[in-house]
């Protein structure tokens, strides 16, 4: 078969649009609301699926940022303000808790929708990773 000009850019366009279509879905966007513990204007709080500490919660701007160095100064203030405020909600905000953002592939980001990490409820140990 043979595909003319047109033909081929009309598969292209459809593919290009496919694609960046793709690339725009997070996993964090497709959780329902009744799944979010806390919210704020601009990020919602999640449990972690796969929990590495008694308490794992992480917090996510409610647009897609793929990385922390996408975000804008005021989104990561926010965020880390609601950070706090899921620390103090499960009972770790006086015994202590962690907070990690990991940023592209050597620094152990696997989902390219930023989020950070907090993590309590036991005594963490150092260094990590």
């Amino acid at each position: 078969m043979i595909l003319n000009k047109l033909q081929i850019f009309f598969i292209f366009s459809a593919f290009s649009f496919a694609v960046g279509a793709a690339e725009e879905k997070s996993i964090f966007l497709s959780k329902p609301k009744e799944k979010w513990v806390l919210e704020s204007k601009n990020a919602f709080v999640l449990e972690d699926k796969y929990p590495q500490a008694p308490v794992h919660l992480l917090v996510i701007p409610k647009k897609l940022v793929k990385t922390v160095s996408d975000a804008p100064p005021e989104l990561l203030g926010e965020m880390l303000d609601l950070a706090r405020e899921a620390a103090k909600k499960y009972g770790i905000e006086e015994s202590g808790f962690r907070i990690v953002i990991n940023a592209n592939s050597e620094g152990g980001q696997h989902i390219y929708h930023l989020h950070i990490h907090v993590l309590g409820g036991r005594q963490m140990k150092w260094p990590s990773g």
